[in-house]
């Protein structure tokens, strides 16, 4: 396998779909307000954004590899690591390198961004930073922040940053939008962790599902699922978001069936992977939903 090749499975570039998706609500909330858009900037901010998840990912990648538990976990299409640099262990400095400048990257779109809109960036900018740095070696530690942490990144940080970025001035919308992504994402890492709790465990890790177990975290599961309806919900009826948003509930329909499997086989890892897909249907199309048709909503 060639640098490139490792680079490109390190950084997972499948898994960037869910920054797109957050990228376009928080662009769909300076839309709907009617904000003149600059291209250049928003191609920027685009470019920052996704460097900011290919360096978690590359900097997760290297720090597993290092640890050791890239060759105990139970690999599957959503969990368990690329497996890249258990195979080419030679590549792991400069996996390490590359997700450094990533990093690097989202430092200078941040800057950016910074200069042109003022101190009202600094606060999110930083957060992202820091989950971005801290999320390997400490945050997977604490089991409270583990599961907090992926919402935070790709629902406030990331819809709410792009329309401060952007120039929106309606904060409260940009923040109830990122809402649903914020719970669905919590709820996408959560059932991530299920296959690899024992080898997780052996590393010091300590996320939800190895001190409460599956069956109980399976619950969780659901009850964010329910969390990011409900809010949208709630947050259409007090007008912080257009009704045509409620689009991002047929998606989570597929919660049911989900939930229903989830309930059934949450303690046999063998059998999540029908959960899992749907999971990751989710959590990619709602967002995706809700941001079509409130641009869709301005146009009409």
């Amino acid at each position: 396998m060639s640098l490139l090749a490792v680079l490109r499975d390190t950084a997972r570039l499948p898994f960037l779909a869910l920054t797109l998706a957050c990228l376009l609500l928080g662009l769909a909330t300076v839309w709907r307000i009617g904000m003149p858009l600059d291209g250049v900037l928003l191609a920027k901010v685009v470019a920052g954004a996704l460097c900011a998840h290919i360096s978690v990912n590359m900097l997760n990648e290297y720090a597993d590899f290092r640890s050791g538990l890239d060759a105990t976990t139970r690999r599957t299409p959503f969990s368990g690591g690329s497996g890249a640099l258990p195979a080419q262990p030679q590549w792991a400095g400069a996996v390490l390198v590359a997700g450094l400048l990533a990093l690097g990257v989202t430092l200078a779109v941040g800057w950016e961004v910074l200069r042109l809109r003022g101190w009202t960036i600094l606060p999110i900018g930083l957060a992202g930073v820091l989950l971005v740095l801290l999320y390997t070696p400490w945050i997977t530690r604490q089991p409270l922040l583990c599961l907090l942490a992926p919402g935070l990144g790709v629902g406030p940080l990331m819809v709410a940053g792009t329309h401060v970025a952007l120039g929106g001035h309606n904060l409260p919308a940009a923040l109830a939008a990122s809402w649903v992504p914020g719970c669905l994402a919590s709820a996408l890492l959560l059932l991530n962790q299920f296959p690899d709790r024992e080898a997780d465990r052996v590393v010091g890790r300590r996320n939800l599902v190895i001190v409460y177990g599956r069956p109980w975290a399976a619950r969780l599961v659901l009850v964010l699922h329910g969390l990011a309806a409900a809010g949208l919900v709630l947050f259409v009826l007090l007008r912080w978001l257009p009704a045509p948003t409620l689009w991002g509930l047929a998606p989570m329909a597929l919660a049911v069936p989900m939930g229903r499997w989830l309930l059934r086989y949450g303690d046999e890892p063998e059998r999540l992977l029908p959960a899992m897909t749907l999971n990751v249907v989710v959590v990619l199309a709602a967002p995706l939903f809700m941001a079509v048709a409130a641009m869709s909503w301005r146009l009409a």
